[in-house]
């Protein structure tokens, strides 16, 4: 069975694609030489095969244009060039075809066992005239076996999915990703990051979602499970920041950790008449309802993880709740007290944790290995500026996610949506999309993210570089709650480490380091987007800070 627990396991989120695809040649694309899938499926040998095993989009000035599927059956690579001063990623965005339409999916992986990785990239539903599709799905998996890595990408506006699959045993790493504005006007309960598709019945092997930010998504940040089996599912330094539905659909898993993320203004939309009682919930009706939501396993899910006893399979599930922030605003409580007093079509409103699943934690004779602690209902700091917009809507068909609620509960939904800033296309040849992100600024600071005072550390927590851009030194700081061997480095986004700033035991306390982002020989290293990484005590945490000389 896969594990991302221990630290090697957890590096081979960087070094495995380095590894990967150290063997394949490299060929770097311009927005200019035509559609980019056009310009991948030329790319072949006398053979047919692919010709190179890495595509380098080089080009910021405009976007890269598709008005097909690029299909992978083996190997591939799709690697943006950032900039090295503001880091904007190469955009892709779907062209409209003859006939008014569009195409729905710009990269499929179809051969089995193949890998497939994404980084540095800005994949935006929205076409070249400021329509998108419901149906469209940024990355699908249609093969078993596929290991699908993405880092540092902007996923923008997809009102299906994000990362849609229907193979059987794939692996997913996710990392330091932005998901944003994935609202479908109609259908509340589709716009997700990842869906192991209807009717969801293929197995999953490794889903890992490390250091990603959600905001503005309808439906799942991560829904690996249905009816059938996922063997590990990790969930560790998230912001999920608004979700219409349940951020998740993980209700079997057997083998799990989901800590140190921010859950802010999750299953806003609630559960109304028409859901209650089996939204979600296969085997036994809902009562109450959670962003945590577990249940106990069904025969075949008893089965397939422990098939030398099924009977004792429940007592081995292993699953770590730790070290979560929680939070519904006012704005958001209050309105939904003012529905229920008004409207005949009352909603059910969540918690953190579900009954089911508070019950199940609490039974360690039962569950001996379902661990729940430092989970604390707490506003994070960092939404006070972009809630009013959120929430009661800007312009156009930004109506805000009040509003949208009202047109959803009341069946009269058709063509407006919700979201924060949300992108529009000007159609001009070198329209290039907003970056920073209009939400940047406010969630790179927040009230966890600086150390507390008065005691000790409550949790590991690692906190934004100060300054940011900077050049050429600037500090992190670091809370350690407990003694534990400690380790600070920071890599490029290749995966190499380029400096050790830490790597000894220490107690509790927090913590200032300064990087001085020269080499042995006093020169500043090459400007650009870098990670600093904590390993502490079992514990991962990694962020970005961009070096500008």
């Amino acid at each position: 069975m896969k594990r991302m627990l221990s630290l090697i396991g957890v590096m081979m989120l960087i070094s495995a694609p380095t590894l990967l695809f150290a063997q394949a040649t490299t060929l770097d694309i311009y927005a200019s030489q035509g559609n980019l899938n056009d310009v991948i499926e030329a790319d072949t040998l006398a053979n047919g095969t692919q010709a190179h095993g890495v595509y380098r989009l080089v080009s910021r000035d405009t976007t890269y244009k598709y008005t097909g599927t690029v299909t992978a059956t083996g190997d591939i690579t799709v690697l943006g060039v950032l900039d090295p001063v503001t880091g904007r990623p190469p955009c892709i965005q779907a062209a409209v075809l003859p006939d008014g339409s569009l195409p729905t999916t710009p990269f499929t992986l179809n051969g089995a066992g193949i890998k497939g990785k994404f980084q540095n990239l800005y994949l935006l539903a929205l076409a070249t005239n400021n329509t998108t599709t419901g149906a469209g799905i940024a990355i699908q998996v249609s093969a078993d076996n596929v290991r699908l890595t993405v880092d540092n990408c902007v996923f923008d506006g997809w009102q299906s999915f994000a990362i849609g699959y229907n193979g059987n045993w794939d692996d997913f790493f996710i990392t330091n990703s932005h998901f944003r504005n994935m609202v479908h006007p109609n259908q509340w309960y589709i716009g997700e990051v990842i869906r192991n598709e209807w009717p969801g019945e293929a197995y999953t092997d490794t889903m890992s979602f490390v250091g990603n930010t959600m905001l503005c998504i309808n439906g799942y940040a991560a829904c690996p499970v249905t009816k059938w089996y996922t063997r590990y599912f990790e969930f560790v330094n998230n912001k999920v920041l608004y979700t219409f539905k349940n951020p998740f659909f993980i209700f079997n898993v057997t083998d799990a950790k989901i800590n140190d993320n921010v859950f802010y203004g999750n299953y806003a939309g609630g559960v109304d008449q028409t859901e209650h009682p089996w939204w979600d919930n296969l085997w036994s009706p809902d009562s109450t309802y959670g962003v945590i939501a577990l249940q106990a396993l069904s025969d075949d899910n008893k089965a397939q993880f422990n098939p030398a006893d099924p009977a004792l399979a429940e007592g081995l599930r292993r699953v770590e709740v730790m070290n979560n922030t929680y939070y519904w605003p006012a704005a958001l409580t209050s309105f939904w007290d003012n529905w229920n007093n008004t409207q005949t079509n009352k909603i059910r409103t969540a918690r953190f944790m579900n009954d089911p699943t508070i019950a199940m934690f609490a039974d360690g004779a039962s569950y001996p290995y379902l661990v729940e602690s430092g989970n604390v209902n707490r506003d994070p700091g960092f939404m006070t500026s972009i809630d009013p917009a959120l929430l009661n809507g800007t312009t156009g068909n930004d109506i805000g996610l009040l509003h949208y609620f009202e047109q959803i509960r009341s069946g009269t939904a058709a063509t407006d949506v919700w979201g924060y800033g949300i992108t529009q296309v000007s159609g001009a040849a070198d329209w290039t999309p907003t970056w920073p992100l209009p939400e940047a600024a406010s969630l790179e600071t927040s009230v966890d993210d600086h150390p507390r005072t008065g005691g000790a550390p409550e949790s590991f927590a690692l906190v934004q570089n100060y300054p940011n851009p900077f050049n050429p030194t600037t500090s992190i700081i670091y809370n350690v709650p407990r003694a534990a061997a400690v380790k600070l480095a920071v890599y490029n986004l290749s995966g190499q480490m380029v400096r050790t700033l830490v790597n000894e035991r220490q107690g509790v306390g927090t913590y200032t380091v300064q990087w001085d982002a020269k080499d042995q020989f006093g020169r500043i290293v090459a400007s650009g987007v870098y990670l600093y990484r904590l390993e502490a005590d079992g514990l991962v945490q990694a962020r970005k800070m961009l070096l500008v000389k």
